[in-house]
């Protein structure tokens, strides 16, 4: 365990004053095919956020139907996540350096068989119950777990589903079968884009200020996780899970069998999306009819996207992409509402507003009413 640490150490050191290899370790066969991989990835990347945001919008109206306010992160919790992410991957490199990855994978493996079953079915059970014939019936079933008796008895299962989203599983779980089996890189996106899809539907942020804080911690750990050490490329390489994006850069010369995929990670993808989709929210409640803010911050993370991509060919050297996407992703917003006098409102807005905030809110309403009354 010490020498491990301080390999790590004094990886550190010699990281931030030496070049490493690219992180393939492999030269793309061809200019072409690295320019379909890197561009099927970018719109891979994108096509989560924009769907998903649209999602998270829909998911908060529902939330607020029913009275149940969506579960948000706090400005602690985005403080500690850098630190808690840090310590998960330091820990699945520890892991990776004393076990043998193959049993390591076996059990990763199943699990997120399950997990991207379940993401792909959340995600395609529409798609394919609007597919159904209208002659198969549509059987709506209810699963209800309590614990205790009364009014002092809590859910803990209470699911609704139809006969369609049964037949969506069953479809989802030949894809599952297939990852299962193979680990082809087309499954493995498609379980990537379905975590990715529900994340950004999901993960709520509740103001612009836990936003901020959180793309700024993640900001230094990823430039310290990839600059500083082999810590983050090590474990990308050896986590044989859909957490990442692949697409090979040798498609055009070995068709689906090629091996030489570029990378990207899921984290790159969710982190800024669950931020993007936060200012749709925003847009939103200002009822201009516009989209103003996430369009433009959508616009602006392609081209931090494209800037990663850049740099990372130019100088040969794996790029930690929220380097370029959080400066990309928070500047954009913030320089917008200063321009258009907005930036009040922007960091007022809250999806759910603390008890007093909304009593805050009330109070000027509430004496506007006793001065009409007398």
């Amino acid at each position: 365990m010490a020498d491990v640490v301080q390999e790590v150490v004094a990886q550190v050191k010699d990281n931030f004053t030496e070049n490493v290899s690219n992180t393939t370790g492999k030269v793309p066969s061809t200019p072409e095919g690295m320019a379909v991989a890197y561009g099927s990835l970018v719109i891979m990347a994108l096509f989560p956020i924009f769907f998903g945001s649209y999602r998270s919008v829909k998911y908060h109206k529902d939330k607020l139907k029913s009275s149940n306010k969506s579960e948000t992160m706090t400005s602690k919790d985005a403080a500690m996540f850098p630190i808690v992410a840090s310590c998960a991957l330091f820990g699945l490199y520890i892991v990776f350096q004393i076990f043998s990855k193959e049993y390591i994978n076996l059990l990763l493996t199943g699990y997120f068989f399950f997990l991207g079953v379940l993401a792909l079915t959340n995600l395609l059970s529409p798609l394919v119950s609007s597919l159904v014939p209208a002659a198969v019936p549509n059987i709506p079933y209810h699963i209800h777990f309590k614990q205790g008796q009364g009014d002092k008895s809590e859910d803990i299962i209470n699911y609704h589903f139809s006969s369609y989203d049964v037949v969506a599983l069953i479809c989802c779980s030949l894809v599952g079968a297939w990852y299962l089996f193979k680990k082809h890189w087309i499954a493995n996106n498609l379980f990537g884009i379905a975590f990715a899809i529900n994340g950004v539907e999901l993960l709520h942020l509740n103001n612009v200020v836990t936003g901020c804080i959180l793309l700024s911690g993640l900001f230094f750990y990823d430039i310290f996780w990839v600059f500083g050490t082999d810590v983050m490329v090590t474990v990308a390489k050896s986590f044989e899970a859909p957490i990442k994006l692949v697409f090979p850069q040798d498609l055009l010369s070995h068709g689906f069998s090629a091996s030489n995929f570029a990378m990207l990670g899921l984290g790159d993808i969710v982190v800024p999306g669950i931020f993007i989709a936060l200012l749709l929210r925003f847009d939103n409640s200002l009822k201009r009819n516009t989209k103003t803010y996430f369009y433009a911050t959508f616009v602006a993370y392609f081209l931090g996207l494209m800037a990663t991509i850049f740099v990372m060919h130019v100088f040969k050297h794996a790029q930690p992409a929220l380097l370029y996407l959080v400066p990309a992703c928070l500047g954009t917003p913030l320089l917008l509402a200063l321009i258009k006098g907005d930036i009040k409102a922007l960091f007022k807005y809250e999806d759910n507003p603390s008890e007093e905030t909304a009593e805050t809110k009330d109070k000027p309403i509430a004496q506007s009413e006793s001065k009409k009354a007398k």
